[in-house]
């Protein structure tokens, strides 16, 4: 595993891939237990989200190398199947993965989401449209949503 440090809109964002894909990014200068340097796959991650920042992607192609519990991996791949610019409940989480009262357990997994932003975790608001918590805060969840296009109004 290594791992870079870039420059974003939103301020430093550290990710960290292996041989395989992607396997985490964090907010801020994070300093993570491997060697920090660039790779492909970092800098293919970091050039794709500054392409997401300037409007111009909507969807990643970076591989991504989640680890996690089955339900954990079980919840984030169902984020990835929520469209840009929309959104989803953690209840409809839930119930795409067949766990209908399991919704408080996604919420929990959603926040330990190791890959935020390429595995949209941002796109998960708790009922009503009201914005819960996100690992960069709510007011980064508010931005994200903003820059996808979904209604701030109907956010809150």
């Amino acid at each position: 595993m290594n791992y870079f440090i870039y420059a974003m809109p939103l301020g430093r964002l550290s990710i960290a891939a292996n041989e395989r894909g992607i396997t985490r990014i964090a907010f801020g200068p994070v300093e993570f237990d491997a060697p920090r340097r660039p790779s492909a796959l970092t800098n293919t991650a970091a050039t794709q989200l500054q392409e997401y920042f300037a409007g111009k992607r909507r969807a990643f192609d970076v591989p991504v190398d989640l680890h996690g519990s089955p339900f954990q991996l079980e919840v984030w791949n169902s984020l990835l199947n929520v469209p840009y610019g929309q959104t989803r409940t953690y209840a409809q989480i839930a119930e795409a993965i067949g766990r209908p009262k399991a919704y408080r357990a996604v919420g929990l997994a959603n926040n330990g989401n190791p890959v935020p932003i390429i595995v949209p975790c941002h796109r998960i608001i708790g009922a009503h449209g009201r914005l819960a918590g996100y690992v960069a805060g709510v007011k980064v969840k508010r931005y994200l949503l903003e820059l996808e296009g979904a209604d701030p109004a109907s956010l809150h």
